[in-house]
């Protein structure tokens, strides 16, 4: 495996997973709270709009893209003895663990469910207040700091590199 792809493509694991960290942070430190403070019809009707026009081909090459790369370098780090390894592999693994199995496991279940409840209900109301806002906001906080050590990581072994 060429040391510049490699280096190319944990450089781009970098900034895609700020680019993600620093979309879920929005969410975490102040988007979240602006939604819960609406009157929960529309801070259901809001969140519903977000899931569904989130799901873009930016969004997913970002997203998606990230993971791909993350995946691969998880892959063939072990073989390419290139240095900053270590950082290289801790910080694909924390973007695929923290990011994406967190947000397959927990976000988007909870997405699927917010979608499918009636704003206007107050089964929905309840969902929103007891369960969607506190639960998919702890879960979010995770890949917030995943994404955000993940970018760190992956940092440090393109600067090993360089």
């Amino acid at each position: 495996m060429p040391d510049a792809l490699i280096s190319a493509l944990t450089l781009a694991a970098a900034v895609g997973a700020g680019l993600n960290g620093g979309l879920f942070f929005v969410f975490s430190t102040f988007m979240m709270t602006v939604l819960g403070q609406l009157p929960p019809a529309q801070g259901i009707t809001a969140m519903q709009g977000v899931n569904r026009r989130i799901l873009n081909p930016l969004f997913g090459l970002v997203f998606g893209g990230t993971t791909v790369i993350c995946l691969f370098l998880v892959v063939v780090t072990p073989f390419t003895g290139q240095p900053g390894g270590g950082w290289r592999l801790g910080g694909a693994v924390l973007l695929v663990l923290g990011m994406f199995a967190v947000t397959m496991v927990f976000n988007v279940p909870l997405n699927n469910a917010l979608d499918a409840a009636d704003a206007g209900s107050a089964d929905g109301v309840a969902f929103w207040r007891d369960r969607y806002l506190s639960r998919w906001t702890a879960w979010n906080h995770l890949r917030t700091f995943a994404c955000t050590g993940a970018a760190v990581a992956l940092t440090i072994a393109y600067g090993a590199t360089a």
